[in-house]
């Protein structure tokens, strides 16, 4: 199997590089993805939700590492939020950077994630930079709870769809935690 997901990664990495969106399995639901510092690219996925691009998206990072590169927060704040975590979990920082705008909140805020799923790692461990994440249904819509219940529309528009198993590990997007400037905690979802 590992062979498998390093060759969809190498191959979703292609179309990554080239401004393209994938369709792919997370640790938790289907997502869309794309470079997180490609604005073209992320208004692409915007489209395909027919979702607002007032509506920040997350995006998954490989370790503590990337979150300091792509966020102003204190070291300590990420450690010590990341270590305690149990399940898969979505948390928004203060204030991203070197991000595309669209990502962002209006108040710059940014929402990470490092996911436990090998090709999801081995993919932004390609990228070198932040995958942007967001639920493979169009907005407002559920969430599809396999690959068959994916809308149509979003399968058609898509640069490339991941060829691994269809199905998941969980039906559930990720929780979400926000934190604030000053290190203090709030449960969103």
């Amino acid at each position: 199997m590992g062979n498998i997901i390093n060759k969809e990664a190498v191959k979703a990495y292609k179309y990554i590089q080239k401004g393209g969106v994938i369709l792919y399995p997370t640790d938790t639901i289907w997502g869309l993805g794309c470079d997180a510092t490609n604005c073209v690219a992320v208004e692409k996925i915007y489209s395909i939700k027919k979702r607002n691009m007032k509506t920040p998206m997350l995006s998954l990072v490989k370790n503590h590492s990337m979150i300091k590169s792509f966020s102003d927060n204190p070291a300590n704040i990420i450690s010590d939020v990341l270590d305690g975590l149990i399940e898969p979990t979505t948390v928004i920082y203060p204030k991203g950077k070197n991000l595309c705008k669209h990502i962002l909140s209006e108040d710059k805020s940014v929402g990470f994630r490092i996911p436990n799923n090998k090709f999801c790692l081995e993919l932004i461990s390609l990228m070198n930079k932040p995958l942007v994440s967001t639920s493979a249904n169009i907005h407002k819509e559920a969430f599809p709870n396999s690959f068959i219940e994916i809308n149509n529309h979003i399968l058609k528009q898509v640069d490339y769809v991941v060829n691994l198993p269809r199905y998941n590990w969980s039906i559930k997007p990720s929780s979400v935690i926000k934190i604030d400037e000053f290190g203090n905690f709030s449960k969103i979802r």
